[in-house]
């Protein structure tokens, strides 16, 4: 949206920028005030909760282990080089 400057505006200092947040801030009140006793309950079992994801997290960034883990510049799919039979 154009400034009356010259310049363009930022889109949060727009009109839909400022509903926008308040609409996020109303609706942060009352989720915060809404669980605010679960997350105070949830809070010292938070490490353990953590630990617990690390296997979970492993599973999905090396998808199972479908294949090996390091794999050199040549076997990378988006490593071709010009002259593979495509144009660069």
């Amino acid at each position: 949206m154009p400034n009356p400057e010259g310049g363009s505006k930022h889109w949060l200092l727009s009109k839909q920028g400022f509903v926008l947040a308040g609409f996020l801030a109303v609706a942060g009140y009352f989720l915060w005030s809404e669980h605010e006793a679960h997350v105070k309950l949830a809070i010292p079992y938070f490490p353990y909760l953590l630990l617990l994801l690390c296997p979970l997290m492993h599973l999905f960034m090396h998808r199972g282990h479908d294949g090996p883990h390091h794999r050199g510049k040549d076997h990378a799919p988006n490593s071709r080089k010009p002259g593979d039979g495509e144009r660069p």
